[in-house]
């Protein structure tokens, strides 16, 4: 796991997928290895059986052979034909020889060479003999008997061998199968088992980035895995703690800029209070009105103030909705009642009308919406509007 965790993504990603080639391949080339080994003795089954027809065949010719040389050579007395009878049945013994592993142990191998001895006795035998003949065929007719013996034992041991054929290739097969689906199996439990590996870190990666989003800054980053990811996490990890600093100097900003104008706004305020009460002397009505409106927008400018000192509390409660059954036409009307002196001292006119429709929405931050509309109308409509 060290070792995995030294290698990058991008390597480990190779190394995956090298691993599960390199599963399937072996997997393949030990099935091809047995197929091969399969098809070897197919092969060689199929030669023998060839080979024990052909002995079985040669077996039965060189019998009409041997049958034929000794009756001409009864006949004829001729050597060549007496060679010729024991040249062949020196084959005929050759082909039964063999032969010999395809026959059962107590098949009578000796009988077989006892008839052929046979034979060569009353060939030797003087021409006078009466029952040469006889015996001749008494002998062949029991070389025949074993030959077809040799052939029906042959045709049986060809049969098992290709039953104990099919049987191995059907246990080759069974094997191939279950070597490839395990093969398979363990492929897709390595795909699996380095995917959720490296999808880990990914997810982290995902978590980490949706929390610098959510300006959630207390929180450590640490990625594990792969040794790119864990660098990328050390370096989101850095970026946290530099929006951490931002967020600060932000507010150290905020609370001294806030502190330097709520100075000389104290003083407008308490001068436009003196002004109202008369203490530098009787106002007409427009100076009044002017003092009011005055008044009214130093209130303002402490509320906004204010709300610069709560700018962080403000940023995360405009991510929190509190929606509840609101009047919208009482809710615009009341708006506009707020912003009365800000729009009659342009001298414009503000109607509201519509009818009566009730929605669901958060009240306050619905009417800050409806005010800051008002607000810019208010400032760019041109006087009298």
């Amino acid at each position: 796991m060290r070792l995995f965790a030294a290698l990058s993504f991008r390597q480990l990603l190779v190394l995956a997928f090298l691993l599960i080639a390199v599963l399937l391949g072996a997997a393949s080339l030990h099935a091809l290895r047995t197929l091969e080994e399969l098809v070897t003795q197919s092969r060689d089954g199929l030669t023998r059986a060839v080979e024990l027809n052909a002995d079985v065949q040669l077996l039965a010719e060189r019998r009409v052979a041997m049958e034929r040389a000794a009756r001409q050579y009864l006949v004829l007395e001729d050597p060549a034909l007496r060679q010729r009878f024991d040249d062949v049945a020196r084959e005929a013994a050759q082909a039964l020889d063999r032969l010999h592993d395809s026959l059962p142990p107590d098949w009578p191998t000796a009988e077989w060479q006892a008839q052929v001895d046979t034979i060569s006795l009353q060939l030797a035998a003087p021409r006078e003999q009466s029952n040469r003949d006889a015996a001749l065929t008494a002998a062949f007719r029991r070389i025949d008997w074993l030959n077809v013996s040799a052939a029906e034992q042959v045709r049986v041991a060809i049969k098992q061998q290709n039953e104990a054929m099919l049987a191995q290739l059907e246990r080759g097969r069974l094997q191939l199968g279950r070597q490839l689906l395990g093969a398979i199996v363990a492929a897709v439990l390595l795909a699996l088992a380095l995917g959720y590996w490296l999808g880990r870190p990914v997810k982290r990666l995902e978590q980490a980035i949706d929390g610098l989003g959510e300006n959630e800054l207390e929180t450590p980053i640490e990625i594990s895995g792969p040794s790119d990811l864990r660098s990328l996490g050390r370096r989101l990890d850095w970026l946290r703690l530099r929006l951490s600093e931002v967020e600060a100097d932000k507010a150290r900003f905020l609370r001294h800029i806030s502190h330097e104008l709520k100075t000389p706004l104290a003083a407008l305020r308490e001068g436009a209070a003196l002004l109202e009460e008369g203490v530098t002397g009787p106002l007409n009505e427009r100076q009044a009105e002017v003092v009011r409106i005055l008044r009214q927008h130093t209130l303002a400018l402490q509320v906004q103030i204010e709300d610069l000192l709560r700018f962080n509390a403000a940023a995360f409660e405009a991510r929190t909705l509190a929606p509840r059954p609101v009047e919208l036409g009482a809710l615009v009307d009341e708006v506009v009642a707020a912003q009365r002196l800000q729009w009659e001292s342009r001298q414009l006119q503000v109607h509201s009308t519509g009818d009566t429709v009730t929605v669901e929405v958060d009240r306050d931050k619905f009417a800050t919406v409806i005010g800051n509309l008002l607000s810019n109308a208010i400032r760019f409509s041109p006087p009298g509007g």
